[in-house]
């Protein structure tokens, strides 16, 4: 009987070492492709460059933390030197743990900066209830960053906004704003003082909820705008995830497309001289196919040549 008891507990373990080192291989390989797409995103946009001190953007969220956490790693083995400084916005929203973000921070022992500023009374007041609240509290935020990146001397402010952002971002424009417009990897700031970096561009929000559950991150939940469940960007983030179940790759094309525009083919006369055009009687690749169906592939955007390489940190 001690025999047959042996033996399966020798089975148990032998499952969970098997579990166990899956479950590792699983982290290498997600930790790999996640470095490898942030390197490509600061590389193809010279997002970071030497002696830069980067700010970033710390909300308590699953996308903060992860660019946070992937950037430190890239700091140890990237190819320039710069710094980084997390800062975290206090909103005095009710119930924040103000102890999780500084206790955590410490540990990791990056320098770091909290801000206190009391929007969320602002917003609450300013903002019907029932009403949207992500514009007001999107702006309020964004002019307290901006001074705090002016005090700290950051020449770059980092937010971790990620692939499916950008999508939502350009098809709630269109949808809302009857206009072509997204969310871009690198911008300057609205009142033109400062440089503002996704490094996330090119990364599934799915990749970044695997690498919080892996890393076991302080998530804090925004109490402001969590629970107003029928915001047009939940809608669109529905959608996004319902075509790319129906017809999986969808999204990737879709991403690979913002950075293929072809002006030509579209109707902006800002961008394209329309009224001017004229025939010049010579071949044109580019031109007008009339109703024939483009059987090209998409081919992703070129990184082009970069100065510096980032895309082997992995």
């Amino acid at each position: 009987m001690s025999a047959v008891i042996e033996t399966e507990a020798g089975r148990r373990d032998s499952a969970r070492d098997a579990a166990g080192a899956k479950s590792r291989l699983e982290a290498n390989k997600l930790a790999k492709r996640l470095h490898r797409l942030v390197g490509q995103a600061i590389g193809d946009f010279n997002m970071i460059e030497p002696g830069d001190k980067v700010m970033v953007c710390v909300s308590g969220g699953k996308d903060s933390h992860a660019l946070l956490d992937i950037l430190m790693e890239m700091k140890r083995r990237a190819p320039i030197d710069f710094s980084l400084v997390a800062v975290n916005l206090d909103q005095k929203q009710p119930g924040f743990p103000a102890e999780v973000l500084p206790e955590y921070l410490g540990k990791l022992g990056v320098p770091f900066h909290i801000e206190t500023q009391d929007t969320y009374s602002v917003v609450k007041r300013l903002v019907p209830e029932g009403k949207t609240m992500c514009s007001l509290c999107s702006r309020l935020r964004r002019g307290a960053l901006y001074r705090v990146a002016s005090e700290l001397g950051a020449t770059k402010i980092a937010l971790g906004h990620h692939r499916d952002d950008m999508l939502q971002t350009f098809f709630l424009n269109m949808f809302f704003g009857a206009r072509l417009k997204g969310m871009p990897p690198k911008l300057v700031s609205d009142d033109g003082k400062h440089v503002v970096i996704r490094p996330l561009a090119y990364v599934p929000e799915h990749d970044l909820s695997a690498w919080a559950a892996h890393r076991a991150f302080p998530i804090i939940p925004c109490t402001l705008c969590g629970n107003q469940e029928n915001l047009q960007r939940m809608q669109i983030g529905q959608m996004l995830r319902d075509w790319q179940r129906q017809f999986p790759g969808r999204v990737e094309n879709m991403a690979t497309a913002l950075a293929n525009v072809v002006p030509s083919h579209l109707q902006d006369r800002n961008l394209y001289p329309f009224q001017g055009l004229q025939a010049t009687g010579r071949p044109d690749a580019a031109g007008d196919k009339a109703f024939d169906e483009d059987d090209e592939a998409c081919a992703p955007a070129s990184a082009g040549a970069t100065a510096i390489r980032w895309h082997g940190i992995d």
